[in-house]
Order: structure tokens, then sequence, then C-alpha cells
């Protein structure tokens, strides 16, 4: 399960970035290919984000968090580039 958690963190905090550069780089510059891609990438992100919120809940036992660590993971869900951090800082034993 912590396996998958990882995998689900990094695929969460690319998709988050994915999603920014389609909003940010792709919107300016071609509003079509940004209408293309906004649905698949948008759907992507979403499925992550809600299955590492659930994992974080699920594997916060086996991983021993307290409180407050939950929650700087489940916040680290809001913030790009903070599911890396998380990744390497509070998963363990993997």
């Amino acid at each position: 399960m912590i396996k998958l958690f990882k995998f689900v963190a990094i695929a969460e905090g690319i998709s988050y970035l994915i999603l920014f550069f389609n909003m940010l780089v792709i919107k300016p510059q071609n509003l079509t290919l940004y209408k293309t891609l906004l649905f698949p990438v948008g759907m992507s992100h979403g499925l992550l984000f809600m299955g590492y919120v659930l994992l974080a809940f699920i594997i916060r036992n086996n991983q021993k968090w307290s409180f407050k660590e939950l929650l700087i993971v489940q916040l680290a869900s809001l913030l790009p580039f903070a599911t890396f951090y998380v990744e390497k800082k509070y998963v363990r034993n993997a």
C-alpha cells in the first residue's frame, strides 16, 4: 500500500504541474489545444488527488503519523511540488 501511495504522490504532483502548464503556457498560445487537454488532464489530476487523500488516511497508522504530520501530508496535495517532498520525507518503509 505504501508503494502505491508513493506512486500516486509522484503522479499527482506531475499531473498538478501539467495542469498548471496547460493553464499558464498553452492557454495563451493555443486556445484549441488548451480546451482539448483540459478535460483529460483535469480528470486524471482529480482522480489522483482523491487517491492521494484517501491513501494518506489509509496508511496513516502504518506510518505512525501524528495529526500534525497527517495535516502536512494532506496540505501538500494543494501545493505544487509539495507531494514530492512528502514522498521523500514522510513515507517510510517502502
